[in-house]
């Protein structure tokens, strides 16, 4: 299994907390329609202590799965339409457990 971990920071204008549960539910719904992709959970309730505004941990069968994921049309449409026009800063991380 893959773990596959982001952190994202928005952009200076956005920081809403709508567009966090906008971004939660897209993501989240990918589960059981991209093959490998095991499970999927976006944390929008930081404390203020944290540096960044959005997390997600993600698993996937395997390697190939993550890298099949990375370029699936749904994830694209989610990412170019939805994630990327709202954020400045993407850190990723991962890893096999």
């Amino acid at each position: 299994m893959v773990k596959h971990m982001i952190i994202w920071k928005y952009k200076e204008d956005v920081g809403s907390p709508e567009k966090g549960q906008e971004i939660k539910a897209a993501l989240e719904g990918l589960v059981g329609k991209i093959d490998g992709l095991l499970h999927m959970e976006i944390i929008t309730n930081k404390l203020p202590s944290s540096s960044g505004d959005l997390m997600m941990d993600s698993s996937f069968e395997s390697e190939a799965a993550l890298m099949a994921y990375q370029s699936h049309p749904l994830h694209q449409e989610i990412a170019n339409g939805l994630v990327r026009p709202n954020v400045d800063v993407r850190l990723s991380l991962d890893y096999e457990v």
